[in-house]
């Protein structure tokens, strides 16, 4: 059955006057939310306090919520956990990755990388201090690149500015052909458009759950781990938690069985209750048809942009099979076009140096929402409306 789009914008609290095209770096409230994380405080944590580890099914929680973010990604069931931050679960990739190629130094990434993954890449090589060396290279290098000194390739799938997205099948199947393993990062994939880890052959992936999966924010990460390397990867990061028996509290770590030992810390399962909340949307949805009209949104953005405002230039890729589910334009004042949009109930948001960010989100947006934002974007370009000191102050967060 077609994906009723119209009847998942219902299930979500979309404040009136607003036209919100920055679900790729927060997602919305889903209307359920509340009440779930309510109903988790009272009746669950209020009521049997310590007991809702077992009774309420805290502690397995990761492990099914797990599953449920496994479906949006192509995913075997089983090889899923949710918990901790995307950083940690960076780190916890690469780490294993690195072990299990001990006769190589090189991991290779891109400069379109995010950077916390690269900061995390170059923690570990100083912690390590075994010769690792860090590579980076322009994205449209990393094929030729790809070569036998390196261990494993570190790749965001989807560009965080300008929604390039690399070709995981082709990429996973070259680091393979060389001997090396693959970790990529579904920051801008999973819940923008499908994901097929089993079938590319992916060794180890990591996302987050706050963007355009509607967890909320600072909602966990989550890693995968392919089934062929699961049993022997071993966890950099030893928590207690992914200790094969947590409450025999031992003195020395033995992983768990499976994807259980990739747990660290103890799971966030209030923050977890407001993902399930979302996720009960994603069960309505087939990721088919997700594409297909995140396309449709995209494209009418980009042809009624170009059209009403020719000083902007695209920097997202035209073709909509090279890029994944936002889309962003270079202007030299950027930053204070953002902020005049804001002002105006258009909210996207501004990446260094000169780039405007605008996600496409099928499951709360329609051909309405994108005309009514290119025609509050016009008239800031056209009439300069940008061009106001209050615009051009920068705040923490672009």
């Amino acid at each position: 059955m077609k994906t009723n789009f119209s009847e998942t914008k219902k299930l979500f609290n979309l404040p009136e006057g607003i036209i919100y095209l920055d679900g790729n770096s927060l997602g919305p409230l889903p209307k359920t939310a509340a009440q779930k994380v309510t109903q988790m405080m009272e009746s669950e944590w209020g009521e049997m306090l310590i007991t809702g580890w077992n009774n309420a099914g805290w502690m397995h929680q990761p492990v099914s919520v797990g599953d449920r973010v496994a479906r949006l990604i192509g995913a075997e069931p089983g090889h899923v956990v949710v918990g901790d931050t995307l950083s940690i679960k960076v780190y916890q990739a690469l780490a294993s990755a690195l072990e299990m190629r001990p006769d190589r130094r090189v991991i290779l990434s891109d400069s379109g990388n995010f950077p916390s993954d690269l900061y995390m890449a170059e923690g570990l090589i100083k912690s390590l201090n075994a010769g690792h060396e860090l590579r980076v290279v322009a994205p449209e290098d990393i094929a030729e690149n790809i070569t036998d000194e390196v261990a494993v390739t570190l790749i965001t799938e989807v560009d965080y500015r300008t929604g390039r997205r690399h070709d995981m099948g082709k990429l996973t199947a070259k680091a393979h052909a060389v001997g090396a393993l693959t970790v990529w990062d579904l920051a801008h994939s999973a819940g923008a458009f499908e994901v097929d880890l089993m079938g590319c052959g992916a060794d180890f992936a990591v996302g987050c759950t706050y963007k355009y999966l509607n967890g909320g924010p600072g909602s966990p990460g989550f890693i995968y781990v392919a089934p062929r390397h699961v049993e022997h990867t071993r966890p950099a990061l030893s928590g207690w938690l992914g200790h094969a028996a947590p409450f025999a509290f031992e003195p020395s770590y033995a992983a768990g069985d499976g994807i259980e030992r990739m747990r660290v810390g103890t799971p966030s399962v209030i923050a977890m209750a407001s993902l399930e909340a979302a996720l009960d949307i994603w069960d309505r949805v087939e990721m088919t048809d997700l594409r297909e009209r995140s396309i449709e949104l995209s494209t009418l953005f980009i042809e009624t942009v170009e059209k009403n405002c020719p000083m902007l230039k695209l920097a997202s890729p035209r073709d909509p099979a090279g890029r994944g589910s936002q889309v962003s334009f270079h202007f030299e004042h950027g930053y204070a076009v953002m902020q005049a949009l804001i002002s105006r109930g258009v909210i996207g948001d501004f990446r260094a140096p000169d780039i405007m960010r605008f996600g496409f989100t099928p499951l709360y947006l329609d051909d309405d929402d994108v005309l009514a934002g290119c025609e509050i974007l016009t008239e800031v370009m056209q009439g300069k409306l940008w061009d106001r000191v209050e615009f051009k102050i920068k705040a923490r967060v672009t």
